[in-house]
């Protein structure tokens, strides 16, 4: 019995989103159109197991190129009205379309001559008369047994919303790779689908110091930029790379003590000037492993896993720096750790 009871909640639910399908028709377009159209934001908006659906559309909307947000009416109508500004267009979500809170808030909406998309299941309500355009999410009955739980309405309503973010993510010809931009912290497997010009550091983001610098100049540098790790080019000019210095580096270089012993021949010598001592070409790998922008990082990863390092200078043909790449930006701060 509860398994058959399970299978037919199910096939009513089903029917309910049939029935908004078969009665789908141009006022679909009309919405698109509208929320093409619309220089700022969609709104959403609903109460109850309405607005918990409309917040989940909102989400949908928004990781799918279509900025969005939640309101709730009884928050708007104590001061969260003010997000709201008139090139916006506002879906309502409301099944009987006699939701008072959400009525109230509708007045204000067109005072300020808001677009109002209407999502009910009675076209002949208070919400669908307020709206430019209503979206029909009638069904034939609720999977409650008693009638009065929202069930296969919200379900309906759901699916519509995902059909209308949909609609306009092909409208707005999104891809793929700016699905990924718009979730740097979802899956592994999709954060390594993107190019390492993605994720990469760059600019003033990238410890770099000259190759005549001193070991001081890159202890500070790495401090300041605290990845692991400094750059070290030809000149700031032309950002040739000529080697990099790790924080391993420098604890290898003061546990054998060069750099004191070099600091204890130069003063002996008298013969070099303050700053030449403690250079960090004694100290810093040359031509060390670097990876181009274009490449996946998942490419970076595996270089990473089978060298055994956790940066990456990210150079050019000639070998001039346009970037670093740590693994924390391939994996996210909360998973530090090699998975492939």
């Amino acid at each position: 019995m509860t398994l058959q009871g399970a299978k037919d909640v199910l096939t009513v639910e089903a029917e309910g989103i049939a029935a908004v399908r078969d009665g789908l028709g141009e006022e679909f377009v009309q919405a698109v159109d509208l929320i093409m159209a619309c220089p700022t934001r969609l709104v959403i908006s609903g109460i109850g197991k309405s607005g918990l659906v409309g917040q989940k559309i909102s989400a949908t909307l928004n990781s799918t190129g279509t900025p969005s947000f939640f309101l709730h009416p009884v928050e708007a109508m104590h001061g969260d009205l003010g997000m709201v500004s008139s090139t916006d267009i506002v879906l309502a979500i409301s099944y009987s379309g006699e939701t008072s809170e959400l009525n109230v808030l509708l007045e204000s909406l067109k005072n300020r001559a808001v677009q109002i998309i209407a999502m009910t299941g009675n076209s002949t309500s208070t919400l669908a008369h307020a709206a430019a355009v209503t979206l029909n999410v009638a069904v034939p009955r609720e999977a409650c047994p008693l009638g009065l739980a929202p069930t296969s309405s919200t379900t309906a309503t759901l699916a519509l919303g995902d059909a209308l973010a949909v609609a306009l993510l092909r409208r707005k010809q999104f891809r793929a790779e700016d699905f990924r931009r718009n979730h740097p912290g979802g899956s592994l497997g999709e954060r390594l689908k993107i190019a390492v010009e993605e994720v990469m550091l760059t600019g003033d983001k990238v410890p770099t110091i000259q190759k005549d610098a001193v070991i001081e100049e890159a202890i500070t540098e790495l401090n300041t930029k605290n990845i692991g790790a400094v750059l070290v080019v030809e000149d700031d000019r032309s950002r040739k790379l000529s080697g990099i210095i790790t924080d391993g580096d420098l604890r290898r270089c003061l546990l054998h003590k060069r750099w004191l012993q070099q600091e204890m021949e130069t003063v002996a010598t008298r013969s070099a000037p303050a700053k030449s001592r403690g250079k960090i070409t004694a100290i810093m790998t040359r031509h060390p492993i670097t990876i181009s922008k274009e490449l996946m990082a998942a490419d970076a990863l595996s270089l990473m896993q089978s060298k055994d390092i956790t940066v990456l200078a990210v150079v050019d043909k000639n070998d001039t720096v346009e970037g670093i790449l740590h693994l924390h930006d391939l994996l996210g701060k909360g998973e530090f750790r090699f998975l492939i």
